[in-house]
């Protein structure tokens, strides 16, 4: 039988490589967290933003948390293709959250999921309360989020770093759009969660268990934006928002000198007299 020198040729028997993948360790709800952060302490991820990396976008943003990567290029306002009422009064913001095949531990694909499509549904909610849109009637902006590298709590990063690109844009807004996540689980709760602690908290005996995404208007002191998944009790939520909250303050001055930084390079110089 002749041999197809063109094709590299497999073994006939071959077993999976996820196999032989080390399997992740579990999650206490106790102890300090594997990053050396506290628990029961709003206590962030450093965080590194800069504006502007993409010439071929309005406006674009990059945002690391922790491990967590993610990329926002925003465009527009342009002429929309639709033209009812609606759209002739104000302006219309469309949204798109996008995971890269290998930003999750898990390999994804290129194929929008249920919950890119929820990610994205809620990313909108959150932004639009921020938008001037009367200020751009029969015009479409669109907001694209790509998450290069997915470490937690990456809806509240994307919120934020959206917000970045859309001022990045010049797109006239009320206020920025800040995110902050949160785990519970029983009397135990981590500010800003790593992937391994969404997925990995021990639910053991608990009924107070979830996870809440806060998105949040500094300036204005309100919230546009709050997602909440598990179950968690009236008293609890009201305390985790308040503590969300508390977690966007914290990151809102490095927003800030990001946002200065970009409008400075963005600056013409001064002309000499």
């Amino acid at each position: 039988m002749p041999v197809d020198t063109k094709r590299v040729r497999g073994p006939n028997v071959s077993q999976s490589p996820s196999l032989f993948a080390s399997k992740p360790a579990a999650v206490s709800s106790l102890g300090p967290r594997a990053d050396g952060r506290q628990r029961h302490q709003v206590d962030v991820r450093p965080v590194f933003v800069r504006c502007g990396l993409v010439s071929q976008a309005k406006g674009s943003a990059y945002m690391e948390s922790g491990d967590s990567k993610l990329m926002c290029c925003v465009y527009g306002p342009r002429e929309t293709e639709r033209k009812d009422e609606t759209d002739m009064k104000c302006g219309r913001l469309t949204t798109d959250m996008r995971f890269a095949p290998f930003s999750c531990p898990e390999r994804g694909s290129w194929i929008q999921g249920s919950q890119d499509k929820d990610f994205s549904l809620m990313l909108q909610e959150s932004l639009q309360p921020a938008l001037c849109l009367h200020k751009y009637p029969r015009s479409q902006i669109e907001v694209n989020v790509m998450v290069l590298e997915n470490s937690g709590s990456v809806l509240a990063h994307a919120v934020t770093c959206a917000s970045l690109a859309l001022a990045d844009a010049g797109i006239e807004m009320y206020d920025l759009v800040l995110g902050c996540a949160l785990c519970q689980d029983g009397a135990s709760f981590v500010v800003d969660p790593t992937y391994a602690e969404e997925n990995g908290l021990s639910s053991v005996g608990s009924d107070n268990r979830g996870r809440l995404t806060t998105a949040f208007l500094p300036s204005l002191n309100q919230v546009s934006g709050l997602l909440s998944d598990g179950e968690m009790t009236e008293e609890t939520l009201s305390a985790g928002v308040r503590t969300c909250i508390e977690g966007c303050y914290k990151i809102y001055p490095v927003i800030q000198q990001a946002l200065a930084k970009a409008v400075r390079k963005a600056a013409p110089p001064p002309s000499e007299s």
